[in-house]
């Protein structure tokens, strides 16, 4: 299929040529004829499949349609809430760069610089806006927003949204907008609990399932190193010297755990920066163009704050922490061996983990590759040998009572 058989309009399409496009990606492919037709609609599909462009080509089509030529202020017709500035700013550039032969216009709002300029753009009048649950909360508290002429509701890295504390803030933004909206989830991950979760607020759904979500890129080569505790800063630093490694994205689960792997390594000489929610959007911006100019040769990073990171050829991903929920380690994996490059995945597993591992394996189903030529190991034989389940190893990270929807499988009331 090409783009030019989705029945877009001349304007879209001349954008997406010029951006290179020929064929749409499988989530593409199956979810931009579901968003026309005004369907509420759940896809998920790995990391680097085009999952941005799936739901922002099909908006700017309808909104051009509705808006056209017309000269009367603008009002907010698409929201797109997703969880972090990183990755609000690069939809944000998606929007402008699908849509720029069209008169339709967006705005990126997010926490940790000033509202004012934010707000001025409001006043003006806006078609699209793209947000994080904070600031677009304020700023409807202020009373700068208004959603009642909204069309669709997109929430991006929907499993994120809804798993790691945001339920709330995305129950309050629903309860603000008209019940005949369009709603949208997409993720690279979907539990089978967050789906359930997340289909408290669609209504008749299709889903889009491009990969499992256990799947992982057959072009990535996956290696787990069993590790003492103690000795994963030598053992990183003993990697990246050793191996020569170079672009390396590190992920660590706490944000006081990548400011501590940071400082570990400068004191080694070896350039590194961490992203993640403590830092300022103007300090992360930086970080994040040092690491792709390749002025920073690590850049360690908390799940939340990667979601953001969009690198082609990123050659190496590091698991310093493993992740305890299977899914994450599958979306982590996904920022290398994008675009049909290869890559490797390194992941480091202490005593305390080991269960993690074993979770995520059986998710996988893949033989990985466990390297025992290195100094720091923690076990003297198999590690199921001496492992011990960690407490509170609640694989979604807390507890979720599931709900069923009472929303009704009548017709949906359609926008356009």
């Amino acid at each position: 299929m090409l783009f030019e058989d989705l029945s877009l309009s001349k304007s879209i399409q001349k954008a997406v040529f010029e951006e290179g496009y020929l064929n749409p990606t499988p989530i593409q492919e199956q979810a931009i004829p579901i968003v026309l037709a005004g369907r509420d609609l759940i896809g998920c599909a790995q990391t680097g499949t085009g999952k941005t462009a799936a739901f922002a080509i099909p908006i700017i089509h309808q909104l051009h349609r509705i808006v056209g030529s017309s000269k009367k202020a603008k009002q907010i017709r698409a929201l797109i809430v997703t969880p972090t500035r990183e990755l609000a700013v690069q939809i944000g550039q998606s929007f402008d760069t699908y849509a720029k032969y069209t008169n339709l216009t967006q705005l990126t709002i997010f926490g940790g610089v000033s509202q004012n300029p934010q707000v001025d753009t409001l006043k003006k009048g806006v078609d699209i806006l793209v947000a994080t649950p904070g600031r677009l909360l304020d700023l409807q508290k202020q009373g700068f927003l208004d959603l009642d002429h909204l069309h669709v509701l997109v929430l991006d890295e929907a499993d994120q949204m809804l798993d790691m504390g945001f339920v709330n803030d995305v129950k309050k933004i629903v309860k603000l907008t008209p019940k005949n909206r369009q709603t949208l989830f997409f993720s690279a991950t979907m539990p089978i609990a967050i789906r359930e979760l997340a289909e408290m607020f669609l209504t008749d759904p299709e889903t889009v399932t491009v990969s499992p979500v256990s799947s992982t890129a057959e072009n990535v080569e996956q290696r787990v190193y069993f590790v003492d505790k103690t000795e994963k800063r030598n053992l990183l630093y003993h990697l990246i010297k050793t191996e020569g490694l170079s672009n390396v994205l590190v992920f660590a689960r706490t944000k006081h755990g990548a400011d501590n792997v940071v400082k570990a390594l400068r004191k080694k000489d070896i350039p590194a920066e961490a992203i993640h929610g403590d830092k300022s959007q103007n300090a992360r911006q930086r970080v994040l163009d040092a690491f792709k100019n390749k002025e920073v040769g690590v850049l360690v990073a908390t799940d939340i704050a990667a979601r953001g990171i969009d690198i082609d050829q990123l050659p190496f991903v590091i698991n310093f922490d493993l992740p305890n929920i299977p899914e994450t380690y599958v979306h982590r994996i996904g920022r290398t061996g994008r675009a049909g490059n290869g890559g490797i995945a390194i992941s480091f597993c202490g005593k305390d983990e080991h269960p993690y591992w074993k979770d995520i394996q059986k998710l996988i189903k893949v033989d990985v590759k466990t390297i025992n030529d290195h100094p720091y190991q923690w076990h003297a034989g198999s590690p199921e040998a001496t492992s011990e389940k960690p407490k509170n190893s609640n694989r979604s990270g807390g507890a979720h009572k599931s709900r069923k929807s009472n929303s009704s499988k009548q017709n949906k009331k359609r926008w356009y």
